[in-house]
């Protein structure tokens, strides 16, 4: 079975069809079949890709010079025939590395190409109302001492990639608005360290590109909900982000669901932030901010405090009128409530789906939690970097 290539940057890159660009696809073929299925001898990759053995052997041969793949020696004993030499993607040479700039913090990640968290670094503290260049100066710091930390455990990095929340245009680099953190027209390009390829995409499309990827069963076609101060939304149709002609899809957030509520900071009235984000539920609560919102709202729900829990389910009917919407237009099989949303979704789900199945044309739409939570922007981020690697590792073949 050929593997599937993946989108890995919004830049939409696609491999010429000549010769050379033939022998790049057989390269990330190669490699997308050994990071799913392996450890794989050659001749296992040559069954499922299509290739004779010795082409695959030639790519093969290709990618363990340039420290992609490595050989782990004879296959286990026990199988017919001379045992070949079982090939895996290496745990050293590329990684992903993520970063997030969220309201309340920055967070930078590498990851492998096994796909395993190697280093990890977390700042907590306001974003909101400070300048980009603060920030991004910051983040900098951050990522400067997670790629050292990596190279001391013999990885490089080969690319950086950055959640942020809010809209970022096709250009995969300038920030258009960020309402929560006051921030209009900022070409992070010009902000981060210039030696690494930088990708920038909203919160919530890294989000849902880390649950198709990394999600237990997580199906093809979903709509991805998840919140901080803010709610982001991203909608996968046949395991793609749906971007939309500005690469805006899935605004979410700023779709109201009461025409005459508040105002919002994004210059709309009535946003389904203002009635489902961190410090709407606590304002409806009583409560006052506190560094871990979720934490605190979880904590007191558990307890049974009622004024907690009347302001969950209020978000929780917030949430279902908006997606009420989406879900009749798009169809998807499944919404996944992803971040802030999935540790609080005891209290929310009641009120949200039944909302859903009052207002929806169609049987019920499901709803799931997802694992992985608030790290899933983080993950997606550095999972997209390992994914452009597999797409075309011709492309960093040599820097190991």
């Amino acid at each position: 079975m050929t593997a599937p290539l993946h989108e890995a940057h919004p830049s939409g890159r696609r491999l010429p069809d000549t010769q050379q660009g033939m022998r790049r696809r057989n390269l990330a073929r190669v490699m997308h079949t050994v990071s799913a299925e392996g450890p794989l001898s050659r001749a296992a990759v040559a069954s499922r890709i299509g290739l004779t053995r010795a082409a695959v052997s030639t790519l093969v041969d290709e990618l363990i010079r340039s420290g992609l793949l490595e050989e782990l020696g004879p296959e286990r004993p026990g199988r017919v025939g001379r045992p070949g030499s079982a090939l895996a993607v290496s745990g050293r040479g590329p990684a992903g590395i993520g970063a997030e700039i969220g309201v309340g913090h920055l967070a930078v990640c590498a990851v492998d190409l096994r796909g395993d968290i190697r280093v990890r670094a977390v700042r907590h503290g306001a974003n909101r109302g400070r300048s980009p260049e603060s920030v991004t100066g910051e983040l900098t710091e951050l990522v400067r001492q997670v790629v050292a930390d990596a190279e001391r455990e013999g990885l490089w990095p080969a690319g950086l990639a950055v959640a942020v929340p809010g809209l970022v245009a096709r250009d995969a680099r300038t920030v258009v608005r960020a309402p929560n953190l006051d921030w209009h027209g900022i070409d992070l390009g010009a902000l981060l360290p210039g030696e690494l390829p930088l990708t920038v995409d909203n919160e919530a499309n890294f989000g849902a590109l880390a649950e198709l990827w990394l999600g237990d069963g997580t199906p093809q076609d979903f709509l991805h909900v998840s919140a901080e101060i803010g709610i982001g939304g991203a909608v996968v149709v046949d395991g793609r982000l749906l971007r939309g002609t500005r690469g805006f899809a899935g605004e979410l957030g700023h779709v109201p669901v009461r025409p005459e509520g508040p105002e919002c900071v994004c210059g709309g009235r009535g946003c389904l932030e203002q009635y489902a984000g961190e410090d709407a539920v606590l304002r409806a609560a009583g409560l006052e901010p506190v560094e871990d919102r979720v934490g605190l709202l979880a904590g007191r729900a558990a307890a049974d405090d009622e004024a907690v829990r009347r302001a969950l389910r209020g978000a929780g009917t917030a949430l279902g009128i908006a997606l009420t919407g989406a879900v009749n237009l798009i169809d998807p099989e499944t919404v996944v409530l992803g971040g802030a949303l999935a540790r609080l979704a005891p209290w929310l789900l009641p009120s949200l789906e039944g909302e859903l199945r009052r207002r929806t044309t169609r049987p019920a739409c499901a709803v799931t939690v997802s694992r992985l939570g608030p790290e899933g922007p983080l993950l997606g981020a550095a999972h997209s970097v390992v994914r452009g690697v597999l797409d075309d590792p011709a492309a960093v073949a040599g820097r190991s």
